[in-house]
């Protein structure tokens, strides 16, 4: 909601408490933009749904309504009735030019807002296992959630960024044990590969790295203490890869939560969690293992928690991180989970409803497929190493700022086909290249020796053209568009209002000539409209991770 909108609204909850001592609620009291922008800037069904409580006329209602919210809203130039019974609003210049001293003075907080005030979340994505290279699909589960991140700050919310690192199961034993047939390679000893390890050029490189660092001292160590170092080595080094690669991609992660935490001192965070479950009834044992009644929180079927042979399922390690994260004060949980995980989702947030945590305390995101085409063509494989293109490739190809926009464009729900060819284009058939190019069109009025300095006003009472009015009200929606894209996780939506600022902004440098030498002071004031709309922008660019260069 603007600052426009919550003005109106306000107005309009007044006017009906006094007139009809109702205090309406958000459902009856919408305000909206109409569809022909002749009809004003802003409207209201509320006499309509006010009729039948009422027992009135709409019409007569809204007039009603009308010469009342006169009163109350001074930046109303007009408020006018329309049948069968919506009341139309059409600001004062002056009210919507004001919105440029107000943008100018915020700077790079223009946007911000307090819609989360007071809220803490911890949103935990990306979480790839630590044994290779990030990919393609974790490029596109990055980019969305540090936009959610970012739109999250911006708008209050308490953020805790986490990686959740899975080091405690048999992939990082088999990375020990890959990078061990590595290292014996490499001094022309014969040590088995597991078929299931893993055989990718950085196994080979962290070997070598480990024999030029250590020499040959582990050739002949003791087999346990050996595994335990290659391990330790192989999954520090691949999480210090991950940190460099999502710090490239312009991804701050603010805490690596590792699966072994809950496994010391003899497990004892997952055992408590198991008593807790077992002390209010949750749990019951059957053929020698023990399970979780989650059918009485609608998953489809009970779940396994501990195995026959005493080891424990997936879940239970994970149950257990997310009660920490919540005994970590932080109320409300958001995962990032690849498609695979749909079923995942209902027996997480059943154990947390069991546990007696308050509905909704988790919301997952899932993140659907993405493929890479190239002339209609899906590209499965990196051309220089023949394996899957890695965040960084990709960043070396496409360059971070059209990944960064091409993966929060698209609403993770959906699958998607990602066009590099598109990706890397200089024109305005890419989205990012015409967002882009819209700020650097910017800064180039800004900057014209020709131009006279900007000198900020009171008044732009001269900005009175159609477009100028339209991206002064697009302006002022700027803060309740990333209040509602932080509220909805959907930087999608945000990425659609960049393309329809720049899109109205293109129109109107190709249109309006912003100097003009036998007026200096609406040659000012167009420039005060400049200046806000470039700060707009980029603060909008940076929500999703792109950047907004001066010049192009």
């Amino acid at each position: 909601m603007s600052d426009f909108e919550r003005k109106i609204y306000g107005a309009i909850h007044e006017a009906v408490l006094a007139l009809y001592g109702l205090d309406l609620d958000e459902t009856v009291l919408v305000v909206e933009t109409p569809k022909d922008p002749r009809l004003g800037d802003y409207a209201t069904s509320a006499a309509m749904k006010l009729a039948r409580t009422l027992r009135r006329n709409p019409v007569e209602i809204a007039e009603q309504l009308a010469r009342k919210l006169e009163e109350l809203l001074p930046e109303a130039e007009s408020v006018t009735v329309a049948r069968p019974g919506f009341i139309n609003f059409k600001l004062k210049n002056t009210a919507l030019s004001a919105l440029i001293n107000q943008v100018i003075e915020a700077g790079a907080h223009y946007g911000e807002n307090e819609s989360g005030k007071g809220k803490k979340v911890l949103v935990e994505w990306v979480s790839a296992n630590p044994t290779g290279d990030l990919h393609c699909g974790h490029a596109r589960n990055a980019a969305w959630g540090d936009s959610i991140c970012r739109l999250m700050e911006a708008s209050g919310w308490d953020v805790l960024r986490e990686y959740y690192v899975n080091d405690a199961g048999n992939q990082i034993v088999m990375l020990g044990e890959s990078l061990t047939a590595r290292y014996f390679e490499h001094f022309g000893r014969e040590y088995p590969l597991p078929e299931s390890g893993y055989h990718a050029e950085d196994v080979k490189q962290i070997a070598g790295d480990i024999a030029a660092k250590d020499g040959d001292k582990w050739l002949d160590a003791d087999p346990a203490e050996r595994l335990a170092y290659f391990m330790q080595e192989g999954k520090t080094r691949e999480l210090a890869k991950i940190d460099r690669d999502l710090k490239l991609y312009g991804v701050r992660i603010d805490s690596w939560m590792h699966e072994t935490f809950f496994y010391e001192n003899d497990r004892a965070r997952i055992r408590d969690c198991l008593k807790r479950m077992e002390e209010m009834g949750l749990t019951y044992e059957s053929d020698g293992a023990l399970w979780f009644r989650s059918t009485d929180y609608g998953d489809d079927k009970d779940r396994v928690l501990r195995k026959s042979d005493g080891t424990l399922s997936y879940m239970t390690p994970d149950i257990a991180n997310h009660v920490h994260k919540v005994e970590r004060g932080y109320p409300f949980l958001v995962d990032l989970w690849g498609a695979d995980h749909h079923s995942y989702v209902t027996r997480m947030q059943a154990a947390l409803k069991a546990l007696g945590y308050p509905e909704g305390t988790l919301a997952v995101d899932l993140i659907q497929m993405v493929r890479m085409v190239e002339d209609g063509k899906e590209v499965k494989m990196s051309k220089r190493t023949g394996n899957a293109i890695t965040i960084r490739e990709l960043c070396d190809d496409i360059g971070v700022d059209a990944a960064r926009w091409f993966f929060a464009s698209k609403d993770v729900s959906t699958h998607m086909d990602l066009d590099l060819k598109l990706a890397r284009s200089k024109d305005n058939n890419n989205p990012v290249y015409y967002a882009q190019y819209a700020h650097s069109r910017m800064c180039s009025i800004l900057s014209n020796p020709k131009m006279p300095a900007f000198r900020q006003t009171d008044s732009y009472d001269r900005l009175t053209d159609e477009k100028e009015l339209q991206l002064l009200k697009m302006i002022g929606e700027f803060p309740a568009e990333v209040a509602n894209d932080a509220l909805l996780r959907k930087p999608n939506k945000l990425a659609d209002y960049i393309l329809a600022l720049v899109k109205v902004f293109h129109s109107y440098y190709n249109s309006t000539k912003v100097f003009n030498p036998d007026d200096p002071e609406l040659t000012n004031q167009r420039l005060g409209l400049i200046v806000a709309m470039r700060i707009t922008l980029a603060n909008a660019l940076h929500l999703i991770g792109v950047s907004a260069p001066e010049s192009m």
